[in-house]
């Protein structure tokens, strides 16, 4: 009997939203539907959104049954939008949620299989880099070996010899111009993020809405700011 999955992406400029369907004890998603969310408008648009997606395909919130949400890196707020709304529908209908981290998301959707660097830009001249096993292919999610924020040197030391993965277009053309090879793909997004869950669930790797957290890998400037001067 097919179950219906909720997956969301906050964590960039411009988030999405899709909705699944999926049968407990088979890999294969079925997408039913994306829809874009534009940047800046996340908590104004994410629950309407949600409704309307549901509303327009014939179902009910109390039909949902299991949910994905990127954890991080990302956008401190967006990533907090995201999360907050997953927790409440998920405590709501007491049903599971799977984290799904966004260098994960990069690494799945490369085509390199084996051991890879996720690698997303964080500004400031650092890097979000994510070392992954992906050799497992699409029937199981890849395995992280550790996820860190890295400068810009310590980057391209470590990218050296090694398979990158990438949506950012600064972090290619940097490692392009010292000779680093890397696979640029498309930003991931919700739809990546249903399948890396719904594998996620499976595997029992869940987690309860009372501790969903965002995983900044780095402290916002809220954080960084406040901190007392030695």
């Amino acid at each position: 009997m097919s179950q219906l999955l909720l997956a969301v992406d906050t964590s960039g400029k411009n988030g999405s939203v899709t909705l699944a369907r999926v049968t407990a004890g088979r890999a294969e998603v079925e997408i039913v539907e994306t829809v874009s969310l534009a940047g800046g408008t996340f908590s104004a648009q994410l629950i309407p959104q949600v409704s309307a997606l549901l509303a327009k395909n014939g179902y009910a919130k109390s039909e949902l049954t299991a949910f994905a949400a990127v954890s991080g890196p990302g956008s401190f707020t967006g990533l907090r939008v995201g999360l907050a709304a997953i927790k409440a529908l998920a405590e709501i209908l007491q049903k599971p949620i799977a984290a799904v981290s966004l260098l994960e998301a990069i690494a799945q959707s490369g085509r390199t299989r084996g051991r890879v660097l996720a690698a997303l830009d964080a500004g400031r001249g650092e890097a979000y880099v994510g070392d992954y096993d992906v050799s497992g292919g699409e029937q199981a999610p890849p395995r992280m070996q550790q996820e860190r924020l890295l400068g810009r040197e310590e980057f391209l030391t470590e990218a050296k010899g090694k398979h990158v993965v990438t949506p950012d277009a600064t972090l290619a053309e940097v490692l392009q111009a010292v000779g680093i090879w890397c696979e640029r793909i498309a930003y991931p997004g919700s739809v990546v993020v249903a399948r890396l869950g719904w594998q996620h669930i499976q595997r029992g790797e869940t987690i309860r809405p009372e501790d969903l957290e965002a995983n900044y890998i780095r402290r916002s400037d809220a954080e960084i700011f406040s901190q007392p001067k030695s």
